[in-house]
């Protein structure tokens, strides 16, 4: 398991003394994230996540639809955090 946690961006960092902040958390509303970070929506359409637009998206968290459709968080969070650093990057 040591080597799993090893090849994680967000340890690697912590190793290297660089603390990284993520944009988006686990915890927040896929309605929210959508809406501050629009480039995400392609992301959740990769994964299969195409209620995005939905009523429940205001209140389910991205851990909760990820659980919902069948999909890895840990790999989710780094692709929905990666969209949405690399179009806050352009700004």
């Amino acid at each position: 398991m040591a080597k799993e946690t090893e090849n994680k961006p967000e340890t690697k960092a912590k190793a290297e003394g660089k603390e990284t902040k993520d944009l988006i958390t686990k915890d927040m509303p896929i309605g929210d994230v959508v809406q501050k970070y629009p480039e995400t929506a392609e992301v959740m359409f990769r994964h299969g996540m195409h209620c995005i637009g939905c009523h429940v998206a205001a209140f389910e968290t991205v851990e909760q639809g990820a659980a919902a459709h069948g999909i890895d968080v840990d790999k989710f969070m780094e692709e929905l955090n990666k969209a949405a650093k690399e179009s806050k990057d352009k700004e």
